[in-house]
């Protein structure tokens, strides 16, 4: 069972960084290649060479953790992993029967979105008090 200060050091580190964006944009390219690997009945198309339906959701993946890893690029892996997911419409089995597709572009939005060095606002909600905008 984790400690108090391990709870609060890991969520500062989570909180340094987009981590549920890229923790979605991760899922959604390993849902993606998890639907490549089912029985061949079940694969709707294999893609257009059948390369590109494992290359789009791997690169995917990696750009999730590049996303959690490296947040000082989100912006440029958040707009590759947009560009991602709507590419493995074509190539990946309707983006992994649209649960791959929304997880990755619900990630990638979220990271995109995500702004570094904000207050924690849930307690500035709760005191009844507004962020400063300044």
């Amino acid at each position: 069972m984790p400690t108090s200060k391990q709870r609060r050091t890991f969520k500062q580190w989570r909180g340094a960084r987009p981590f549920w964006g890229g923790l979605l944009v991760f899922l959604g390219g390993a849902e993606i290649l998890f639907t490549e690997k089912m029985p061949l009945p079940v694969i709707m198309h294999i893609g257009m060479q059948g390369m590109a339906g494992l290359a789009v959701p791997s690169v995917m993946v990696l750009c999730g953790l590049l996303l959690i890893f490296s947040p000082g690029q989100r912006l440029f892996y958040s707009i590759l992993s947009v560009l991602l997911t709507l590419a493995s419409w074509v190539t990946s089995n309707l983006g992994g029967f649209f649960i791959g597709l929304l997880l990755g572009l619900i990630g990638s939005i979220v990271a995109f979105g995500w702004v570094p060095n904000q207050p924690a606002r849930r307690r500035l909600l709760r005191r009844g008090t507004r962020p400063s905008t300044s």
